[in-house]
């Protein structure tokens, strides 16, 4: 790593990896590393379809987080790059199989324990011997100890032995990680660098602007996410203000062949909880249209900076939801609209909220946002319409 990379900090740890900031040892260059480690095939599966989509994004979309390069790594200091356009097919193999090659740890695992029973059985065989001898020469001498007479083998010679065993194994390399190497967005999530600065109507209006286009980009290449949020979404400050990016694709999932992205039907249930369609809270078959309604509820929070702490934690988030009155407890606008698809939705809200608040969004705005949260994902806009939209119903509102 050392040869490529300098590792200088964590700056970020999920469920799945973790993400380090990291210098190109050529150029100095600052970027991202992910390490996520290969360890069931479950999650080997989400790398290579995070893995997978960022190669068809490459570099081609502002608003899209870029990967320079994607790492293998088969030893604990053994790495070597993956050639652009192929996966690893013992990873592959791994995800079909539904099971993972024993890891380096584990099989030095094995081997020490193997010795170990070695070691045992011929302690044994040494210790009926030496009761033969004893019991000839009548007991001369019961205070001998077994230990003591047993030869022991350095543990620095097992682990070196068993290192070599291993590197003369054949087959396919193991892998034990993969390492995405990112460009590194300075401003942290969009919860983080909205949250830590006052209201501003135009630089909220611009992050609305460029989640549009980044989600029509990736619509366009049949690229569904499936988990947008503020948390996936990173922030590069530039001198003319931030330039978002939609990033983690772990969940996101390509169309077949020529299907178009939002005609492609996926049935497995999984997102932010917040964030989620109501068809994916009732566990139906849902489209692209599903991401569309993700973006609905952070356009909302972000153009009224609506926030909540989730049951658990105490970190402030941007999202909207229904309030239930009586209990003050916070139901996520999926789950609402599951239950009750003629529920009437307030935008803006109407209930008060602590200053600094940014103006409400406008009549055209809050059309825009009712249908892109519509219960029915039919009636949602398309993300390729959603754009010009958007900036209509901005300039409309600003007259």
């Amino acid at each position: 790593m050392e040869e490529l990379y300098t590792l200088e900090r964590e700056v970020g740890r999920g469920s799945y990896g973790v993400v380090f900031e990291g210098h190109m040892a050529k150029t100095g260059q600052t970027v991202a590393i992910k390490r996520l480690p290969c360890s069931n095939p479950e999650c080997i599966e989400l790398y290579l379809q995070e893995l997978w989509a960022m190669r068809t994004t490459a570099k081609n979309h502002v608003n899209i987080i870029a990967l320079h390069s994607c790492l293998l790594q088969t030893g604990r200091r053994s790495l070597k790059p993956l050639k652009a356009g192929k996966l690893p097919p013992h990873l592959v193999e791994n995800v079909l199989k539904g099971s993972v090659a024993a890891t380096e740890q584990s099989q030095e695992r094995n081997n020490v324990q193997s010795n170990t029973r070695r070691r045992t059985n011929s302690a044994s065989r040494l210790q009926e011997r030496t009761n033969t001898v004893q019991a000839r020469a009548k007991m001369q001498d019961r205070t001998t100890s077994h230990d003591s007479t047993t030869p022991q083998r350095p543990p620095s010679r097992a682990r070196k032995r068993s290192a070599q065993r291993e590197e003369e194994q054949p087959g396919p390399p193991r892998c034990l990680a993969l390492w995405l190497v990112m460009e590194y967005c300075d401003g942290g999530d969009l919860n983080q660098y909205l949250l830590s600065r006052p209201p501003e109507a135009q630089r909220n209006h611009s992050v609305v602007q460029q989640l549009c286009s980044a989600v029509a980009f990736l619509h366009s290449l049949g690229i569904t996410h499936r988990d947008l949020k503020p948390d996936n979404v990173l922030v590069c400050r530039t001198p003319k203000g931030p330039v978002v990016k939609v990033a983690d694709f772990g969940l996101s999932k390509m169309s077949e062949g020529e299907v178009d992205a939002s005609r492609q039907r996926f049935s497995s249930t999984c997102g932010s909880d917040f964030y989620m369609a109501p068809e994916v809270w009732g566990g139906r078959s849902y489209t692209a249209q599903a991401d569309i309604f993700s973006l609905g509820v952070m356009f909302w929070a972000v153009l009224e900076r609506i926030t909540f702490v989730e049951e658990g934690t105490t970190k402030e988030q941007l999202g909207a939801y229904v309030c239930k009155a009586r209990s003050g407890w916070l139901m996520p606008l999926g789950e609402a609209l599951w239950e009750n698809a003629d529920l009437q939705l307030c935008i803006p809200m109407k209930f008060k909220r602590a200053p600094p608040l940014p103006p409400p969004p406008g009549p055209a705005m809050c059309t825009l946002l009712l249908d892109m949260l519509a219960s029915n994902p039919d009636a949602r806009p398309l993300a390729d319409q959603l754009e010009a939209r958007v900036r209509s119903a901005l300039e409309e509102d600003s007259r």
